[in-house]
C-alpha cells in the first residue's frame, strides 16, 4: 500500500509538472523537456554503458538548429532517420535479436537515433505550423496516460495472455486491447473540445499513440532486460527514472509529427 500510495503520489506531481510547463508558455515547455532530455540521457548512457559526453553536446546543438529552423530540410532527413531506425528497432524487438554495440561509436548512434532525435521531436510536437498548440500537446499526453493507465487496469484485472512474455512479462493482450479501447474513447471527446483536428484524425492519433507506444514501452523493456535492469533510474518513487515514464511518448512521438505534419 505505501509503495502504490508512493506511485500515485510522483506520478501526480510528475503529471502537474508537466501540464503546467505547456500551459505557462512555450519555452517553459522547452526548458522542462530538455531537462528531461538530459535525464533521459543519462538514464540510457547508463543502461548502454556509453561513457561520454558526446550525446549531451549534440543533443544541444541539434535542438538549437532545429528549434530556429522548424521549416528546414534538415528536420525531413533527421525524422526519416529516425523513423528507419524505429522501425529497425521494431523488426530487432519482434525478430527477437539482441541489440548489440560493437563500440562507443554505435552505442553513440543508437543514443542519438533512439533517445535525442524523438526527444527533439517531442518538443517541435507542440509547435504546429508556426504556433504553439498547448492543448495540442496536452492531448496528446491524455491519450497515452490513458492508454497506460487503461491498458494496466485491464490487464491486471482481466488479462490471461501474456502480449510479450519474453521482454515484459506483465503485459497482456487484454490489456493493449483495454488500453485502445480507451485511448480511442479519450480521441473521440478530446475531437468534441480541441479543433485542431477532426474526429478522424483525432481518432487515427490515438490509434498512433497506443500502439506505437505500447511498442515503445516494448523497446525500452528490451533494453533493459538486455542491460539485465529493472528500471532506467530511480528518480521517480514507484516508477523507476525519466526514461521509465517517457518512453511510451518518446517512440510515439516522431510517428505523430510525421503524421499531423505531413499526411494530414
Amino acid at each position: 500500500m505505501r509503495n502504490l500510495l508512493r506511485r500515485i503520489f510522483s506520478g501526480i506531481v510528475y503529471i502537474l509538472i508537466f501540464i503546467s510547463a505547456i500551459l505557462f508558455s512555450k519555452e517553459s515547455y522547452i526548458v522542462l523537456i530538455t531537462i528531461f532530455s538530459f535525464l533521459c540521457i543519462w538514464e540510457f548512457s547508463r543502461m548502454i554503458k556509453l561513457k561520454n559526453y558526446a550525446s549531451y553536446i549534440f543533443f544541444a546543438i541539434l535542438l538549437f538548429l532545429m528549434i530556429k529552423r522548424q521549416d528546414s530540410f534538415a528536420i525531413i532527413g533527421i525524422l526519416a532517420i529516425t523513423m528507419g531506425s524505429s522501425m529497425f528497432l521494431i523488426y530487432q524487438l519482434f525478430a527477437k535479436k539482441e541489440i548489440k554495440f560493437s563500440n562507443d561509436r554505435s552505442k553513440l548512434g543508437v543514443s542519438i537515433r533512439y533517445v535525442i532525435f524523438s526527444m527533439c521531436f517531442l518538443i517541435l510536437l507542440p509547435m504546429h505550423k508556426g504556433s504553439f498548440h498547448p492543448y495540442l500537446m496536452i492531448s496528446i499526453l491524455s491519450i497515452i496516460w490513458i492508454n497506460d493507465s487503461f491498458a494496466f487496469l485491464v490487464g491486471k484485472n482481466f488479462g490471461k495472455n501474456k502480449l510479450f512474455p519474453t521482454v515484459s512479462p506483465k503485459k497482456t493482450i487484454e490489456g493493449f486491447f483495454g488500453g485502445l479501447v480507451f485511448s480511442l474513447l479519450a480521441g473521440l471527446l478530446i475531437s468534441k473540445y480541441n479543433l485542431d483536428f477532426s474526429m478522424l484524425n483525432w481518432l487515427i492519433i490515438a490509434v498512433i499513440v497506443s500502439t506505437i507506444g505500447t511498442i515503445g514501452d516494448l523497446v525500452e523493456s528490451k533494453f533493459k532486460r538486455q542491460a539485465k535492469m529493472k528500471d532506467s533510474g530511480n528518480i521517480m518513487p514507484g516508477h523507476g527514472g525519466i526514461l521509465d515514464r517517457l518512453d511510451s511518448l518518446l517512440f510515439a512521438a516522431p510517428f505523430v509529427y510525421l503524421y499531423i505534419n505531413f499526411i494530414i
